[in-house]
C-alpha cells in the first residue's frame, strides 16, 4: 500500500495546501526510500542497486508512463568495468542498469528529462568520507533528482505540457564516469533526432535560504536564457553557467548536439559522505525546484524544436595555470556575491589550521583579488607548498585577515 494514502486523511486546510502536502509527501517518500539503508548505498551493480531500479519501475508504471527499455521492459542493461581506483591493476565485471519511462503525447518531439540513482554504495572511489567504510545513502545525491523527475512525471501525465512527447530515464553507473548515459546516448531506445532537449536533475535537494538555483548549460540554446529571464517562480534566483560540459549525465547528451539544463542546488559539507540522508533534505525547496523546472517546460511547449549551439567549455576557457596547492574548502557554487564563500572546510587541512570557517567570504589571497570562484582558482595557482599567504576574508559584517601555510 502505497505511503502517503495513509496519510492523506489527516490533511487539512484548502484544496492547495492539500495538493502541495500530498506533493511534499510523495517527494519524502520516494528520497527516504531510495535513501534508505536497506539499498546499501546503491553502488553500480549492486543488489542495492536493483532495488532501487525496481522501486522506480514500480514508480514508473504507477505514475503511467509506457516502459521503453529494451524488449518492451522498463530496464536498459550494459556492461561496467569497476576498478576500486583509478590505478588499480584488477577490474570487477559489472552489470548496471538504467530505467527507462515514456510518456507518448503524440507529438513530433520528445523531451528527456533524467537523474542518476547510482551513488557510493559504502564509500567506493569518490568518497570523502575519512573513517571507517560506512552506507553512503546519497539523499542528494540524489535520491532527490530521482523524486524530482518522478514527481514531473507526474504533472506532464496529468498534461501540463501536452506538445512534445518526454522520455524519463534514471541513469546508474554516473559515480564512475557518467556510464549510462554515455550508453543511453550510444544505444537510445528512441530516435536521438527527434529529442528536443534534455533536462537533468542532479542534487537538488538542499536549496538555501535565499532560493538560489544553480542552472548550467544555459549556452546551449538561445532559447534558454530568454525562457528562463521571464521565469518568477517561489523567489527563485537562477545562477545561469553557459556550458554544456560539466560532471554529470547532460554532458552525454550535449556532446550528442541536443541542448541541456543541469539544475542544481548547490555542495555541501555532507557530499560524498555518509551524512547525506534524507532527514537533511529541504523538501518545500524540492518541491519548489520541481514547480520551476515544470514552469520552464511549459513556457517551451508549442514553441517546436530548440535550436542547438556548442559552448566553449568555461571550466576550461577560465582554467588558471596548474595549481600545486589546495585551502582545503569547498566553494559554494550558487554564491552571487562578489569573492568564494566557503561551503565546507576540511577538517585538518590548510583553511582548518588557519582558522576559516564555513561562511567566510574570500576576498583576497595573497595579491590576487578574488571576483568569483575562478578568481579563487587564479590565487591558488600562484603558489607551491610551504608557502605562506594573507588571505583577507569577509565573516558576517567583519573583516578579517588569516595567514595561511600551504
Amino acid at each position: 500500500m502505497k505511503a502517503w494514502i495513509l496519510i492523506l486523511p489527516f490533511l487539512a486546510g484548502t484544496a492547495v495546501a492539500q495538493g502541495q502536502s500530498e506533493a511534499l509527501m510523495k517527494l519524502q517518500v520516494d528520497v527516504v526510500y531510495l535513501a534508505s539503508d536497506l539499498l546499501q548505498g546503491r553502488e553500480t551493480g549492486k543488489k542495492g542497486e536493483r532495488q532501487a531500479a525496481d522501486y522506480i519501475a514500480y514508480r514508473f508504471e504507477e505514475l503511467g508512463l509506457s516502459p521503453k527499455g529494451y524488449a518492451g521492459e522498463w530496464f536498459q542493461d550494459f556492461e561496467v568495468q569497476y576498478k576500486a581506483h583509478p590505478h588499480a591493476k584488477e577490474t570487477e565485471e559489472r552489470t548496471a542498469r538504467n530505467v527507462i519511462g515514456y510518456l507518448d503525447n503524440g507529438a513530433e518531439h520528445t523531451v528527456v528529462i533524467g537523474a542518476h540513482y547510482d551513488h557510493l554504495g559504502h564509500g567506493i572511489m569518490g568518497s570523502r568520507h575519512t573513517g571507517s567504510p560506512a552506507i553512503h545513502n546519497g539523499a542528494d545525491d540524489n535520491a532527490s533528482g530521482v523524486a524530482g523527475i518522478l514527481r514531473l512525471a507526474e504533472l506532464l501525465v496529468e498534461g501540463a505540457a501536452p506538445q512534445n512527447n518526454y522520455l524519463f530515464i534514471a541513469f546508474s553507473g554516473e559515480e564512475m564516469g557518467l556510464f549510462g548515459s554515455k550508453y543511453y546516448v550510444q544505444n537510445p531506445t528512441i530516435n536521438l533526432a527527434e529529442v528536443n532537449y534534455m533536462l537533468n536533475l542532479d542534487m537538488v535537494g538542499r536549496l538555501n535560504e535565499e532560493k538560489v538555483l544553480s542552472v548550467n548549460g544555459v549556452g546551449t540554446s538561445p532559447a534558454w536564457k530568454t525562457a528562463l529571464d521571464r521565469l518568477s517562480i517561489g523567489g527563485i534566483s537562477a545562477v545561469q553557467s553557459e556550458s554544456g560540459i560539466g560532471p554529470s549525465d547532460h554532458t552525454s547528451f550535449y556532446l550528442e548536439d541536443i541542448p541541456v539544463l543541469h539544475f542544481f542546488t548547490g555542495q555541501h559539507e555532507d557530499y560524498h559522505k555518509p551524512e547525506d540522508d534524507s532527514e537533511l533534505v529541504n523538501y518545500r525547496g524540492l518541491l519548489l525546484t520541481t514547480d520551476y523546472i515544470l514552469a520552464l517546460i511549459k513556457s517551451l511547449d508549442g514553441q517546436g524544436r530548440l535550436v542547438f549551439a556548442k559552448t566553449q567549455d568555461e571550466q576550461e576557457s577560465r582554467r588558471p595555470a596548474a595549481y600545486k596547492v589546495t585551502l582545503g574548502v569547498m566553494p559554494d557554487y550558487v554564491y552571487q556575491g562578489t569573492g568564494m564563500r566557503i561551503d565546507g572546510v576540511m577538517q585538518g587541512r590548510t583553511a582548518d589550521k588557519a582558522g576559516l570557517e564555513k561562511g567566510d567570504i574570500i576576498l583576497k589571497i595573497g595579491d590576487m583579488d578574488v571576483k568569483d570562484i575562478y578568481g579563487y582558482m587564479e590565487g591558488l595557482s600562484s603558489f607551491s607548498a610551504g608557502d605562506k599567504a594573507i588571505v583577507l576574508i569577509k565573516r558576517g559584517e567583519k573583516t578579517l585577515e588569516k595567514e595561511v601555510t600551504f
